[in-house]
């Protein structure tokens, strides 16, 4: 553990996955099921959308799952756990209480505002219970990963990189996810929000993102050897899924195709993602802020936009634009640039630092602003 190296492929990831997060949000405002889960709606529905988007929601959550839990990992490294759960504190508990009390309400305002409904201040996590269910994980699983720590030389790691070494790792992991999609059965196995079986789902996937650290390079040796039978595999679930069960797929079916899916990310990522530079190092650190916001901007587009009496295709893009340009110009001129304000979007403290350059003999000196590179 004390040797692990950046790994900027699971950088990559977390930002691409929040990406997939934002258009998948919102997909739904042009399902005619939108309205139903409070998203503004417009008035005729995209079809078209919801096979892609079916086949992301499958494991775009549970992907960012295992990557959080493969964050405490690294995090490890260098923290005990008092220092842990004090930065954890800062950087997930303070977001999400303070996005519950003043970013959420928003939302909600100009949802009442559309449907002309009385306006009232409704505090409520919304998309921020993921905030809330890892915050629970770091407080729940922290003995055991300390535990783990401590004895990182012992039989257990030993065992693991053995079991990782193989598909064999993989398949256990694919079986727990079989064997509580049975025995809790949802109605919907997507349902992941504020549901029992959403977060047992998302603690064993942050618990096995973090062995898929600790493992070593076992794991990823696996996952890149095998990544085009995950992806091959998850194919061809899916493509049953869509031929066969019109997209409702037996439940113990359904997390074999999931864990394919981000098995197979996982090993295409660490092939081709694996480089550091500084578009990964904004991205990375705007990731969280964005996330955090992004509902504000893509109600406030929808409200905009879909009244507009423009072909429905254009609605969408004009809306994806609005909800991207909308966070990313937010995050650039008001969040990453307000001291006070970065921590509640979970943000270390640092200000942006003027970086002296010298040029040539003549001692001639620019300044370029330095980013912040958030690490863990």
């Amino acid at each position: 553990m004390t040797n692990m190296e950046r790994r900027y492929d699971i950088d990559w990831l977390r930002v691409i996955a929040i990406g997939l997060l934002l258009i998948y949000h919102i997909g739904i405002g042009f399902q005619p099921w939108g309205v139903f889960i409070q998203f503004i709606q417009s008035n005729e529905s995209l079809s078209a959308l919801w096979t892609p988007m079916s086949m992301l929601n499958i494991w775009r959550i549970p992907l960012l799952f295992f990557v959080s839990g493969m964050g405490v990992c690294f995090a490890l490294r260098k923290r005990n756990w008092k220092q842990l759960i004090g930065e954890r504190s800062k950087r997930i508990l303070l977001p999400y209480v303070f996005g519950i009390a003043a970013v959420v309400p928003i939302h909600i305002v100009i949802w009442q505002a559309y449907y002309m409904q009385d306006l009232a201040y409704a505090p409520h996590p919304s998309h921020l219970w993921f905030l809330g269910y890892i915050y629970i994980y770091v407080l729940v699983l922290s003995p055991l990963f300390f535990y783990l720590k401590k004895n990182e030389n012992g039989w257990f790691p030993k065992q693991l990189q053995r079991l990782f070494s193989s598909p064999l790792g993989i398949l256990i992991i694919m079986i727990a996810f079989v064997i509580e999609a049975v025995l809790l059965n949802p109605e919907i196995y997507e349902a992941y929000v504020m549901s029992v079986h959403g977060f047992l789902l998302g603690l064993m996937a942050f618990f096995f993102g973090f062995l898929c650290i600790y493992s070593g390079s076992a794991f990823w040796g696996t996952v890149q050897r095998w990544q085009w039978g995950f992806l091959a595999l998850a194919v061809g679930l899916f493509t049953l899924r869509l031929l066969v069960f019109d997209l409702t797929a037996p439940i113990y079916l359904l997390p074999v195709e999931s864990i394919s899916w981000i098995m197979a990310v996982f090993g295409l990522g660490y092939k081709y993602l694996n480089v550091p530079g500084k578009t990964l190092r904004y991205l990375s650190e705007a990731a969280y802020p964005v996330y955090i916001v992004h509902m504000v901007f893509l109600y406030a587009g929808s409200y905009l936009i879909m009244p507009l009496d423009i072909p429905l295709i254009w609605q969408f893009i004009l809306v994806t634009l609005f909800t991207f340009a909308g966070c990313f110009v937010f995050y650039e001129f008001v969040i990453r640039r307000i001291p006070f304000l970065r921590p509640l979007f979970g943000l270390k403290t640092n200000r942006i630092q003027p970086e002296v350059i010298q040029k040539g003999s003549l001692g001639l000196t620019v300044e370029v602003d330095r980013p912040v590179n958030i690490r863990d």
